[in-house]
């Protein structure tokens, strides 16, 4: 009788190894996830120097002040959707952190939690009411006519029509994650975005649910937004680093507050829907915003493999602008990665700085 050619003895023992290996996996996952964990988010210290309404700006005084520092104070303008806490996340990647610890004197907006009462509040009312008030707020502080600004994503989008609209007051604008172009197919968000009927979510819902939206976002890749990445992290469950970051990140993007009934729907009608702002079309408190108001050097940065900003919603602002002094970077990261993956922090906020220094004298 012919022996069998299927080594038996080593798949049984290969076997064997592999369930040690799991069991001593499982344990020690057991005993990570019941131990005490570290998922605090937003640790860099800061005070709040302003506040208006459910608005407040948030000031991060840096720990020290080294002679070669952007001393013009910037100002990050996040999005109305999630929280600016991501500029903040974890320990070793944050923005705010970074830019502290570099010696600028930082701000940030938060845009705190929309009531009933806010449904009614519009893009201008953000823009020219709050936005311009925490600008002089600042300018006051530090005895400046002009200062830095940043904006992030929707924020991104605000701080380019602030800046169209209020050129006196800004020295250097930094737009990250920015949607400016919103007649592109590459991202099924800008797809979906022309179909819906904002005014009748408005009059459903009033302000915008935080949860549908986000509702919304995992809709657009379910596989890896849904299933990835609690499978990721069984499979990483033993390791507490991350299985602490995978929970500050939960934590993160299901604190949505929602966004006032009227400035979504202005949004998406105007701008997802109409595409007005990079035509130089789009009014904003009765002030048409012309992108070639805009003359102060630019630095717009995006990523690569951005599902929600891809980049045809990014890269035509540079020469859409006034601005001779203009640069794109494009970072091989997402919408979210360009702000907390370890590679992208390398790339990402020390550019920002070295690009600040530059431009601070002049």
């Amino acid at each position: 009788m012919k022996k069998s050619g299927v080594p038996v003895d080593v798949i049984l023992a290969k076997l064997a190894e592999e369930t040690g290996k799991t069991r001593g996996r499982v344990q020690k996952a057991s005993e990570v996830l019941l131990s005490p964990l570290d998922t605090g988010i937003a640790r860099t210290p800061y005070e709040v120097v302003h506040t208006e309404d459910r608005v407040a700006l948030k000031y991060y005084r840096p720990s020290k002040r080294p002679a070669k520092r952007v001393k013009t104070p910037l100002l990050i303008v996040y999005a109305l959707i999630n929280r600016e806490t991501m500029l903040d996340l974890q320990p070793g990647r944050s923005v705010a952190h970074t830019m502290m610890d570099s010696g600028i004197d930082l701000y940030m907006i938060d845009w705190g939690y929309p009531a009933e009462k806010d449904k009614f509040q519009t893009i201008d009312d953000h823009v020219n009411g709050y936005v311009d008030t925490m600008v002089d707020v600042i300018r006051k502080r530090h005895n400046v006519d002009r200062i830095n600004l940043m904006g992030v994503c929707m924020g991104g989008t605000f701080s380019l029509i602030y800046t169209a609209l209020h050129p006196d007051k800004i020295k250097n604008l930094i737009t990250t994650v920015t949607p400016s172009n919103f007649d592109t197919d590459q991202g099924l968000l800008h797809i979906w975005m022309k179909h819906i009927d904002p005014g009748l979510l408005m009059g459903a819902y009033g302000n915008m649910p935080g949860d549908i939206m986000n509702i919304g976002f995992l809709l657009l890749n379910p596989a890896r937004l849904m299933l990835d990445k609690y499978i990721g992290f069984m499979e990483n469950a033993d390791d507490k680093n991350f299985v602490e970051n995978f929970v500050r990140m939960e934590k993160w993007i299901f604190d949505s507050p929602d966004v006032p009934g009227e400035t979504f729907r202005q949004f998406v009608v105007d701008c997802y829907q109409k595409n007005l702002l990079i035509q130089n079309q789009m009014e904003v408190g009765g002030q048409l915003v012309d992108l070639k108001n805009i003359t102060v050097p630019l630095l717009n940065i995006y990523g690569k493999f951005d599902h929600l900003v891809p980049p045809g919603a990014c890269d035509q602002l540079t020469r859409s602008v006034g601005s001779a002094d203009v640069e794109d970077v494009c970072l091989e990261t997402g919408h979210i990665g360009i702000y907390v993956s370890s590679k992208t922090q390398k790339a990402f906020v020390p550019k920002i700085i070295r690009w600040l220094k530059k431009r601070d004298g002049k």
